[in-house]
């Protein structure tokens, strides 16, 4: 096999949860540029239509799938949309996640009046976002007996980062959900079914560009304070996931199982000296 060939995604059905957000968007791009037939899985059906035109403008392969990852059988319906068009599922990355505002806490707070209902929707969404949708499409993987999931964790699921408890909370479930996972399956399925996690550092997108800049383009003192900290000097771009993604997805990766891998600039080696 020529090395270009392990990395590459040809012929294989990659869902992708999340895929009407940001990040969901350019992993959706640059999965079907990999080769792979993708669905793009999200709530918003103008986003997750206009996902499939531009996969389809650019001679890939693609469908619209509405569904709620909180919502197990809205996940069996999607399944079998997927298995209907395609007849199989190779990959699964569930990108659905977020952070939630009732769930973070400002500096100006009382450190115990954190809404503990908004932490606890910000758990179940980054969490049980994550196990049920795998629950459904792993186990079409599983059973297939070969095919790769990759969650998407975060860089505060190694440092903790001030005022995201909810967020954080999730995500560190998410790594221990990670490799559990990775175990257990490849125990039950074998050494073709695997499970790892991407976990980004800070990135600037249209979604938190007003949380990250002032109204002149400058950085907010939270989003300097990331950059300082970062070898790399500045924040990372949504594109700059890819690479690990599909490495993480095709057999590249054959032997890599259970592992986060960090894409940072550094940030989490640093320790600011």
């Amino acid at each position: 096999m020529k090395s270009n060939d392990l990395f590459s995604l040809e012929n294989k059905v990659i869902v992708i949860t999340g895929a009407t957000g940001v990040l969901g968007e350019s992993f959706a791009l640059a999965v079907a540029g990999a080769g792979a037939k993708v669905a793009i899985l999200g709530r918003n059906e103008e986003k997750a239509n206009a996902r499939v035109k531009a996969i389809t403008e650019n001679g890939g392969e693609a469908i619209a799938v509405i569904t709620d990852v909180l919502n197990e059988e809205s996940l069996v319906t999607a399944k079998n949309q997927i298995l209907s068009t395609w007849g199989t599922i190779d990959g699964l990355v569930n990108a659905a996640g977020g952070n939630i505002p009732g769930a973070t806490i400002s500096p100006d707070q009382n450190l115990f009046d954190i809404n503990i209902s908004d932490t606890q929707k910000a758990v179940e969404l980054n969490l049980f976002g994550t196990v049920y949708p795998t629950h459904v499409f792993g186990r079409v993987i599983a059973e297939k007996g070969k095919g790769s999931i990759v969650n998407i964790s975060s860089l505060a699921a190694q440092r903790p980062l001030t005022r995201v408890l909810g967020y954080t909370m999730g995500k560190n479930a998410i790594e221990g959900y990670t490799k559990w996972m990775a175990v257990e399956l490849a125990l039950r399925y074998g050494d073709k079914v695997r499970v790892n996690a991407l976990a980004p550092g800070v990135f600037l997108t249209e979604q938190n560009r007003s949380l990250l800049t002032n109204t002149d383009g400058t950085f907010t003192d939270r989003a300097q304070r990331f950059v300082n900290h970062t070898p790399f000097g500045r924040l990372g771009s949504p594109e700059e996931l890819n690479g690990t993604l599909i490495y993480l997805l095709s057999d590249a990766s054959a032997f890599v199982n259970g592992e986060t891998i960090l894409v940072d600039g550094g940030f989490n080696a640093y320790s600011g000296v």
